[in-house]
């Protein structure tokens, strides 16, 4: 294996960063307003699962009224 002085590794660093296709802002504003959508509604979905095995258990234990 060959070793590579810090100045080589910066240099190789630099050039593997240039090759890097970077996000637009519009692009990262998209995807972030995307992922708070996603969020949302899956916490939403989650929250009425939760409820809906909730009243199962309670209607099976007689524990409902």
């Amino acid at each position: 294996m060959a070793k590579n002085n810090p100045f080589t590794f910066l240099q190789q660093t630099r050039q593997e960063v240039a090759k890097v296709s970077w996000p637009t802002r519009r692009e990262t504003a998209v995807t972030t307003v995307m992922v708070f959508i996603m969020v949302a509604i899956a916490s939403i979905f989650f929250l009425l699962t939760d409820q809906l095995m909730a009243e199962g258990v309670k209607l099976l234990l007689g524990l409902g009224f």
